[in-house]
């Protein structure tokens, strides 16, 4: 018997184009909603309160644009359960009976708020779990999601990237329509994230922007996300690898409360169709110094 019993099979799923349009990788790592038994006995709270963490229906808005020629990616299984847009190893000793591996980094800052590559809350801050969890029950959740995941989209950025000699992973997220404090402003409709300008060329950022401000969508960059693991780890424009993380105002799209589809759901699917064509004009020899001198 496995750790999940055959429950999450497959844990992701990568859907290729048979013709890729251009070198742009659609990734959604947090609207897996496949709830193992063992996590649900575990949990102290209930699969609701569980769902507060997903990013739910991101997988369904980029579904299409295999169709139009860009690959997409997407994880089944849960982030409340192992979080991919963590290091691997990200941590919390409280969280769990026997000793971590000394590799483990248990001092990051999201570890300490409660959200590393096994979390202890939930979106909101509830606590997840009724009792401490084995050690060897967080290495086994890594072994068996995270790393083949983490193996497949390296597998995929590469490819791309031998193919075209550049590649983009737009990785695909959405936020509570409010923050938890009170202080914090209305949030916009989408949050840009590039780490600061450094995990992709600044043409990509201002092309979304300018992209979804014409779509009639309001736009921040990097507050209050300005990129997680996958962006930073991946992103290295100087080598022609770009990532770019986009936050999407949930209300747009749906009912956060009943966490349904919205009335506005197809015309947003619609939107991220333009908006990966128009990234697809960008000239990607334009996208830094590894194309320049390959030309």
């Amino acid at each position: 018997m496995t750790l999940f019993d055959g429950e999450l099979s497959p844990p992701f799923e990568i859907v290729e184009p048979a013709v890729w349009q251009a070198p742009i990788i659609f990734n959604s790592p947090h609207s897996g909603s496949v709830y193992p038994h063992e996590f649900l006995n575990a949990s102290r709270i209930d699969l609701t309160s569980l769902r507060r963490s997903e990013d739910s229906f991101m997988d369904e808005l980029i579904a299409d644009l295999s169709d139009r020629g860009f690959p997409t990616v997407r994880v089944n299984f849960p982030r409340s359960y192992v979080d991919v847009n963590r290091e691997p190893y990200e941590l919390d000793p409280r969280m769990f009976s026997g000793r971590l591996p000394s590799f483990a980094n248990t001092r990051s800052m999201r570890v300490a708020g409660g959200l590393g590559t096994i979390p202890r809350v939930v979106g909101d801050g509830q606590e997840i779990y009724r009792e401490r969890l084995s050690v060897d029950n967080a290495l086994a959740r890594i072994e068996a999601l995270y790393k083949p995941y983490h193996r497949a989209l390296r597998r995929l950025i590469n490819k791309a990237h031998q193919a075209f000699g550049t590649v983009v992973v737009v990785d695909c997220h959405s936020m509570p329509s409010i923050g938890v404090s009170r202080d914090e402003p209305r949030r916009p409709d989408v949050v840009i994230g590039d780490r600061y300008g450094t995990s992709c060329a600044a043409l990509l950022p201002d092309m979304v922007e300018e992209t979804m401000i014409r779509l009639g969508y309001s736009v921040g960059r990097n507050k209050p996300y300005a990129g997680g693991f996958i962006t930073e780890h991946y992103g290295n424009p100087a080598s022609g690898l770009h990532t770019i993380q986009l936050e999407l105002n949930r209300a747009i799209y749906m009912d956060e409360r009943r966490r349904e589809r919205g009335p506005r759901f197809a015309q947003v699917a619609a939107d991220f169709a333009s908006l990966a064509d128009a990234l697809a004009a960008v000239p990607f020899g334009d996208l830094g110094p590894f194309q320049a001198a390959a030309e």
